[in-house]
């Protein structure tokens, strides 16, 4: 099976990164060992700094989960290499049920295509030519089920001439004679004699005893096959290899990372019935037909600390979610079957992951449990955020306690992190950003936790070049900038849109696109809410 991915949302704070970690790690913990935990986002300071607390690594970065061809059940085809016989080729494909194979090189990289058609093609060809150019020895004793009588003695690696078979008693055949030539014969001691003495390229002696002075023979490869010379005639030229016949011009190929959309496109241009599939180091590791298009398998998805299509994964549409875990209000998303859904009143969605751990018998290990707690904290604004309950507080202890560590020390250290002044406006802004659609109102909300406010303030025109040009990018109605500070436990709100919403919302005077709302902690709890009120 494929993986299943556990993802918070676009721009992931803390909660969300820790989250998908946690849950993965419940999951894989219960035997469930195709949980993976990504993101969709860069790591903020704050979370770079919990993870370097406890010495973990941050989820790899998922940019979109759009359908690839690594999902697809495609053909896993047998790859021949471009030395093999046309008799292994169509065995091969007789075999599998296929019409065509890849043909790869000594690096296993694509060297071409060979279908059914070519071989056909090929084979109709024959008929009208009698000439064999430089065909290995190896193959051509391959196909003949022969030993080469006079192994040890001739240097012959290839063979080369007209293609002659002899009939009994005809002693004047002039091939007899002639050097460049491929001799096919039965049990006829005469014939044989007088090829060999001449010196002729390729003697193959069907059915007969094989005198032991042949083996002594160095001019002429003599080899010895079981099958009829009619059998020996028709086989002989399914030796030649592969990479020969198979098409190389204009190959239309596939890579895994490729995307369903674009690998549709491509094939309503062409017109063949299989297309050869490479890996991320150009490896052959399969085929692919238009059928395998009709029913793709999606990729699965967790979603954890969002429930919102705007904040979710590109390509959303193209998955199949199996959960949502969150703690935010029921938004947009939809799903074509019923899925398991866990939405609680708390103020961060580690808080409902501990549950669950309790609920299965499952004890994190203290590294995980350390950023569960960590996480707690950063939601919970240090458990002053007006989203906090008792459950939260309780849960973090419980954490606490199995991580042994202080949540107040670590909360410190968690926010310590806010308002770095070596990053730019735009890195800050984006760093905890989140959208939404509220009653046909298009709207955009950072916030950015600190213990020191005044830095942030200060940066103000900085901060509103940063929200004005988003609101034209995204023709936005609204942005806003929560600058939230633990010490003064309000938040500061820059804004770029109506001074009459603002107002109105908040019930305040703001001045010069700025207000100070004491007391106001939560977007999704303080800031959100007022605007669906007034919006609603």
């Amino acid at each position: 099976m494929s993986d299943i991915y556990v993802t918070g949302h676009r721009n992931p704070d803390t909660d969300a990164i820790v989250a998908a970690m946690s849950y993965a790690h419940l999951r894989n913990a219960l035997g469930d060992r195709e949980y993976k935990a990504v993101r969709i986002g860069g790591v903020n300071d704050e979370t770079q700094r919990l993870l370097d607390h406890f010495g973990m690594e941050a989820p790899p970065l998922v940019k979109n989960m759009r359908t690839q061809v690594r999902d697809l059940d495609y053909d896993r085809t047998p790859a021949l290499n471009s030395s093999v016989t046309m008799s292994l080729a169509w065995q091969t494909m007789r075999d599998s049920s296929i019409n065509a194979v890849p043909i790869v090189d000594d690096d296993g990289k694509l060297f071409g295509m060979l279908s059914a058609g070519d071989l056909a093609a090929y084979d109709m060809q024959t008929m009208y030519e009698n000439r064999i150019e430089d065909l290995p020895l190896f193959n051509l004793i391959s196909v003949l089920e022969g030993t080469l009588v006079n192994e040890y003695s001739t240097q012959i690696s290839s063979v080369t001439g007209e293609l002659f078979i002899t009939i009994p008693q005809n002693y004047d055949d002039p091939a007899l004679t002639r050097r460049e030539s491929i001799l096919i014969c039965g049990d006829q001691p005469e014939v044989i004699e007088r090829a060999i003495a001449a010196g002729v390229q390729c003697l193959i002696i069907c059915r007969a005893d094989i005198r032991p002075e042949w083996a002594e023979v160095t001019d002429t490869c003599i080899i010895s096959t079981p099958l009829s010379a009619r059998r020996v005639s028709r086989v002989i030229y399914l030796a030649l290899p592969v990479g020969r016949v198979s098409q190389r011009k204009d190959i239309i190929f596939f890579h895994l990372s490729d995307y369903l959309d674009d690998v549709r496109e491509q094939m309503l241009k062409s017109r063949y019935r299989s297309y050869p599939i490479l890996d991320e180091n150009d490896q052959v590791v399969g085929t692919l037909a238009r059928f395998h298009l009709l029913r793709p398998r999606r990729k699965r998805v967790v979603l954890v600390d969002h429930n919102e299509a705007a904040q979710s994964v590109a390509g959303l549409e193209q998955v199949e979610i199996l959960e949502i875990i969150d703690h935010h209000r029921l938004a947009d998303i939809q799903t074509g079957l019923p899925i398991h859904v866990r939405n609680e009143p708390v103020g961060s969605t580690n808080t409902i992951i501990t549950a669950m751990y309790q609920e299965n018998g499952v004890v994190p290990s203290p590294k995980i449990a350390g950023l569960m707690a960590g996480a707690i904290l950063s939601d919970t604004v240090m458990f002053k955020s007006p989203t906090c309950t008792k459950r939260d507080i309780t849960m973090a202890e419980r954490l606490a306690r199995y991580a042994n560590v202080s949540l107040e020390e670590l909360g410190k250290e968690l926010f310590a992190a806010g308002g770095s002044d070596a990053k730019s406006a735009d890195e800050l802004f984006k760093t905890d950003y989140k959208q939404f659609h509220i009653s046909g109102q298009n709207i955009g909300v950072s916030q950015i936790t600190s213990v020191d406010s005044e830095r942030l303030l200060a940066r103000k025109e900085e901060f509103m070049q940063v929200m004005q040009q988003e609101k034209k990018d995204k023709e936005y109605d609204l942005v806003i900038l929560m600058i939230t500070d633990v010490l003064l436990e309000g938040s500061h709100l820059f804004y770029v849109g109506s001074d009459e919403v603002i107002q109105q919302a908040f019930t305040t005077v703001p001045k010069d696109n700025h207000v100070f709302l004491p007391g106001v902690m939560s977007r999704k709890k303080q800031i959100i809410p007022m605007l669906t009120a007034l919006w609603g």
